[in-house]
């Protein structure tokens, strides 16, 4: 079946090791849930010499490893990419110290904090998404919106900051 230039660079459909899931505040529930929606709706994903999507992606954290099960729409596995956990533990603690501190101010505080927390929360998502894109240089090829959302997923997965 020939592939449609519309979904030769896309995931059709994801799933996390649900072994793998921490449980977050319902905060970060629900900005999972809406990563997931996001990136179903909209992404640029594609395998670097690699058959074209479109693609279904399975996503788990194992002996502290990020491993992306990249399959095709057919299930037939395609790769495993394994990224070592640890360049991302700061960043993965950090946001999570900040939306913290931002679910709080929200309730609490007035516009002018909650907006610079809600900055900090923005640059420390767009640094964890950097680092994810930097990670998989060579191995997959994504945009920014898309590694923004896949960062948002990897940080509902259970990672020991």
């Amino acid at each position: 079946m020939p592939t449609s230039p519309s979904t030769a660079r896309r995931i059709v459909d994801i799933s996390l090791d649900e072994q793998s899931v921490a449980r977050r505040s319902p905060e970060v529930e629900h900005e999972r849930a809406v990563a997931l929606f996001d990136l179903l709706e909209e992404n640029d994903f594609v395998l670097v010499d690699g058959e074209p999507g479109p693609y279904k992606l399975h996503v788990g954290v194992y002996e502290q490893r990020l491993v992306f099960g990249v399959h095709a729409a057919d299930d037939r596995k395609l790769r495993d990419i394994i990224l070592s956990l640890t360049p991302f533990r700061k960043v993965v603690k950090d946001y999570f110290l900040i939306c913290e501190s931002y679910y709080t101010a929200i309730k609490k505080l007035g516009p002018s904090q909650i907006e610079a927390l809600d900055m900090g929360r923005r640059g420390l998502h767009n640094e964890g998404s950097e680092l994810l894109r930097e990670r998989l240089a060579g191995k997959i090829e994504l945009d920014l919106d898309t590694a923004r959302r896949l960062f948002t997923l990897i940080c509902a997965l259970h990672i020991t900051a």
